[in-house]
C-alpha cells in the first residue's frame, strides 16, 4: 500500500519516486513494537519498575533480618505458624502498588496528553492496542518480579539464619513463581482499569480500593460473610495462590488462581467493550 505526499503548488506530474511512502498494514506484532517503544521511552516506567523491584527485595531482606533478631520474643503460637518462604516474599504487598499505578498510568497518561487519539488513528480497530499493552506489561512485570522474588528469597533466607530454608523446601519454587505471576496479573488488571476509567486518580483509587481497602473493611463483616466473600477478592486470592502455607479453610492454590484469572478476564472484557463504544 502506498500514498503520496501533497503540496498545493505541485501537480501529480511533479511527483517522483522520493515522494512515495510505504504504508504497512497494521498487525498485532507492529502494534506491540509500537507499545514497546512507548513503554521504554517513558522515564516513569524505569523508575516505577525499579521501585517495585527494590521494595520486593528490600522488604524480604528486612523481614528476614527482623524475624531472626526477634525470634526469642515471639510467642510459641507465632513460632509454630512461622513460614520462612512467605516471610521473605512479603514485599509483594508494596510491590503490587507500584506495578498497579504504572499499569494505570500507561493508559491514562495517553488520555491525559491526547496521545491516545494518535494511537487510535494509527490503529483504528483499537482492540490491538489493548492486547499489546496487556501482553507487553505482563511479560515485563513477570520477568522483573521473578528475578526480584528470587533475590528476596535467597537473601532473606540467609538473614533468617537457622530459621531459614532453601529452594528445595516444599512450596518454595511455587511461591517464587507464583508471586511473580500474581504481580504480573495485577499489572494486566491495572491496564484494563486504565481503559475503563480513563482517569489516573480514578484508576488508582479503584485499584487501591480493591487491593487494600475492601479486604480490610471485609474483616468487619460477620464471620459467615467473611468466609464467603474475602477469599474471592483479588489480593486475597492471589496471596493464597502462591503462599507456601495456607489456612485449612482457605481456597486451594488452583482455585485461587482461577478466581484471580476471572477478575483479570472480566476487567479485560469490560475494557474491550468500552474501548469499542466510547470516543477517544
Amino acid at each position: 500500500m502506498t500514498t503520496l505526499t501533497t503540496r498545493p503548488d505541485r501537480t501529480s506530474d511533479d511527483f517522483d519516486d522520493s515522494d512515495v511512502v510505504d504504508v504497512q498494514h497494521v498487525t498485532q506484532l507492529r502494534v506491540l513494537r509500537s507499545e514497546w517503544i512507548k513503554l521504554r521511552s517513558l522515564r516513569s516506567t524505569a523508575l516505577t519498575l525499579a521501585a517495585a523491584v527494590v521494595l520486593m527485595v528490600a522488604m524480604g531482606w528486612i523481614f528476614g533480618w527482623a524475624m531472626n533478631a526477634n525470634w526469642s520474643d515471639l510467642r510459641p503460637d507465632e513460632q509454630a505458624s512461622f513460614n520462612a518462604v512467605d516471610t521473605t516474599l512479603a514485599g509483594y504487598n508494596l510491590a503490587q502498588l507500584a506495578i498497579g499505578v504504572l499499569g494505570v498510568l500507561l493508559v491514562t497518561g495517553e488520555y491525559a496528553t491526547g496521545m491516545i487519539r494518535a494511537t487510535f488513528g494509527a490503529v483504528p480497530r483499537r482492540l490491538p492496542v489493548l492486547w499489546a499493552k496487556a501482553a507487553l506489561y505482563v511479560g515485563v512485570t513477570f520477568t522483573l518480579m521473578l528475578g526480584a522474588a528470587f533475590v528476596a528469597f535467597v537473601g532473606g533466607q540467609q538473614l533468617l539464619g537457622t530459621h531459614g530454608t532453601t529452594l528445595s523446601a516444599e512450596g518454595a519454587v511455587r511461591a517464587i513463581v507464583g508471586v511473580a505471576g500474581y504481580l504480573a496479573l495485577i499489572g494486566v488488571f491495572s491496564v484494563a482499569l486504565g481503559f475503563i476509567v480513563r482517569s489516573t486518580a480514578g484508576g488508582v483509587a479503584t485499584l487501591f480500593g480493591l487491593l487494600l481497602v475492601v479486604p480490610t473493611l471485609g474483616l468487619l463483616l460477620p464471620a459467615s460473610w467473611r468466609e464467603n466473600l474475602l477469599p474471592y477478592l483479588p489480593s486475597n486470592a492471589g496471596g493464597t495462590m502462591f503462599s507456601a502455607s495456607s489456612a485449612p479453610d482457605a481456597l486451594s492454590a488452583s482455585t485461587s488462581l482461577l478466581v484471580l484469572l476471572g477478575w483479570v478476564a472480566a476487567a479485560l472484557v469490560c475494557a474491550a467493550v468500552v474501548l469499542r463504544k466510547r470516543d477517544a
